[in-house]
């Protein structure tokens, strides 16, 4: 049983082919009626599980939401992103590229999460952070700002 539509009549001011959903029943904390973020079409969005949109949060692309896991705020999920388990992504954060946020994590503020990364279990990502081609919790320590992109395999 579908547990939202799209609703074709909000569509999002800037992004045409955005629109917001509307629960059909209710599920986790979300009620009937209730009107959440913008998707794209259907795939974006699971309808099993207590998973959904919230607020101004966009899942676009070939992105996909399931599980329990939940977008916030002003949130971007994008391209063949996957947020799923029990994840939140919120604030103004990213996830995007074939990137991975799952289990119980967060990644929260101004943190982009991108390209083939991994981020699971308990792990918060946020701020201005950006994390590209990473899995976490696995690597132990990962060098920012000017040399963002690198990720050391060890602890020196």
């Amino acid at each position: 049983m579908k547990k939202y539509k799209l609703r074709k009549d909000l569509e999002h001011p800037t992004y045409k082919n955005l629109y917001r959903i509307e629960a059909l029943r209710d599920f986790g904390n979300v009620k009937k009626g209730d009107i959440g973020g913008y998707i794209e079409h259907e795939d974006n969005l699971s309808h099993e599980g207590d998973c959904w949109v919230y607020e101004d949060a966009l899942v676009f692309e070939k992105a996909h939401v399931s599980g329990n896991a939940h977008v916030f705020g002003k949130a971007h999920v994008s391209g063949k992103a996957r947020v799923s388990g029990d994840a939140y992504v919120s604030g103004d954060a990213w996830v995007y590229g074939h990137a991975r946020v799952y289990g119980k994590a967060k990644v929260h503020g101004h943190a982009w999460v991108g390209g083939q990364s991994d981020i699971s279990d308990d792990i918060k990502l946020y701020e201005d952070e950006v994390y590209k081609n990473i899995t976490l919790p696995e690597i132990p320590r990962i060098i920012r700002e000017s040399e963002l992109y690198k990720v050391l395999e060890n602890n020196g």
